[in-house]
């Protein structure tokens, strides 16, 4: 049965940093283009990043280049997000998913998890 399963949210302060994980089961993450989205109280589900699995390269929304970063260990099917200089606006539940490209949410996700709550809070 295919599962992905997050991992590392929490509350941290505007400026901080975090770290996100995902561990999937159940199917091969080469198989798939991956990454993260995340969907804030009240608001639509927004793509973070995407690695295609055409070309590997990872692609970033525009909210949050430059200060998040994904890494892939696909032999062991797990998957990270690196947030830095967090923002009060980067609060949201985070979910990682397995899709058929990129970018994510162009259509729905093959496999996604549970989700993970980042607040970002004094």
């Amino acid at each position: 049965q295919e599962q992905m399963v997050e991992s590392g949210g929490g509350l941290v302060q505007p400026g901080g940093s975090l770290r996100l994980s995902c561990a999937g089961s159940g199917f091969r993450f080469d198989d798939y283009s991956i990454g993260w989205f995340r969907q804030a109280p009240g608001k639509t589900r927004e793509a973070v990043v995407c690695i295609s699995s055409d070309d590997r390269l990872a692609y970033y929304g525009d909210a949050v280049k430059d200060r998040f970063s994904i890494w892939v260990d696909a032999a062991k099917n797990s998957l990270g997000l690196h947030m830095k200089d967090l923002k009060a606006d980067d609060t949201a539940v985070y979910y990682c998913a397995a899709a058929q490209s990129c970018p994510l949410l162009t259509s729905e996700p093959t496999f996604w998890g549970q989700g993970t709550q980042v607040t970002v809070s004094t």
